[in-house]
């Protein structure tokens, strides 16, 4: 009976120990639940990460961006800077050098790299960096160059004002040769005018010749075979030895100059640039500074008029003397 009254304490183990299936239930949905939370926190840490690259990578873009854009307009500034030069200085195209030449070879290349260097869309920082480090070379040169340029602008300015002083010289050289040369043509001139022989003394017969080769003087027209014509060339002490020109000029009766081609008549000109027909031209071997009588005889193919015989001589472009004869018609005996 007094065991009846505990009945609990037949089988005591049992009791203390829970079941086993809800134990390994339990830490599965544990392990579960740890596993989420381990996922969206891996999750959200990656998410994080992507984002902060994205930006690191957009502030990368928008930093290499504005360098590429600040680096072009520096490019721009710096090429406008170089045209605008070159513009100024086209003039003096046709006096560059070999250094200025060159220079423009180096400046066009340069300009060429960079330009290509900023057109890469993903251009790197080195590649930057060398467009920067060309572009800081290049306002080098552009500086050179434009100094260059002033040189020479200001070479050419001194040697155009030695070239008008050289002008100047050259013109005041000219206006006192061409002074000299105005007063040596003049004296020339004078010379000229005064060693003008002058004819004098002229003598103009009528000559009949006879059969027996005697001659006889005549006035009367149809008996005169030939005129002989003689005057004395003046003492000119001005005048040169050597040969001189006189040509004698026969008018017949009518004013018609008398032209013979057995005397070798032809034409000359006077000073005042009219032509004139000669009669006949006499070559003189003149002595200076003495008198000389020259004589010609004229013959022509026809019978001589009655009337007035004008002779002219002319020597250097004047005229220097002249005579006349009159033939007269003869009577029924003459």
């Amino acid at each position: 009976m007094a065991f009846e009254n505990f009945p609990g304490t037949e089988k005591p183990t049992e009791m203390a120990t829970p079941p086993t299936s809800n134990n390994w239930r339990n830490y599965l949905t544990a392990g579960l639940i740890v596993a989420l939370l381990g996922t969206w926190a891996y999750i959200i840490w990656d998410k994080n990460q992507t984002k902060e690259t994205i930006q690191l990578k957009e502030t990368v873009i928008a930093t290499t961006t504005s360098q590429r854009d600040q680096l072009q307009k520096e490019l721009e500034e710096a090429t406008m800077r170089y045209d605008m030069i070159k513009t100024s200085s086209a003039d003096m195209a046709h006096t560059k050098d070999s250094i200025i030449t060159r220079k423009d070879r180096e400046i066009s290349q340069k300009r060429i790299k960079i330009q290509q260097l900023l057109a890469k869309v993903n251009a790197t920082e080195e590649e930057l960096t060398e467009a920067k480090s060309l572009i800081s070379s290049l306002n080098t040169d552009i500086y050179s160059y434009k100094t260059k340029i002033e040189t020479l602008e200001g070479e050419k300015i001194v040697l155009t004002q030695e070239k008008n002083m050289v002008i100047q010289q050259r013109d005041k050289v000219q206006k006192d040769l061409d002074s000299v040369n105005t007063v040596i043509t003049q004296k020339d001139e004078v010379i000229d005018v005064a060693s003008t022989l002058h004819a004098s003394n002229f003598t103009i017969l009528g000559i009949n010749e006879k059969s027996s080769g005697k001659e006889k003087t005549t006035t009367v027209a149809k008996r005169v075979d030939k005129l002989r014509i003689s005057f004395d060339i003046d003492e000119n002490r001005t005048a040169t030895s050597g040969t001189k020109y006189i040509y004698v000029c026969v008018f017949s009766p009518d004013g018609k100059p008398v032209s013979l081609e057995s005397l070798g008549s032809g034409k000359f000109n006077t000073r005042d640039g009219k032509e004139k027909m000669f009669t006949q031209k006499i070559d003189v071997n003149y002595t200076q500074g003495q008198r000389q009588t020259l004589s010609i005889d004229l013959k022509q193919g026809s019978s001589f008029a009655t009337g007035d015989y004008k002779i002219e001589v002319y020597n250097n472009g004047f005229k220097i003397g002249e005579g006349i004869r009159s033939l007269k018609k003869g009577g029924i005996f003459s």
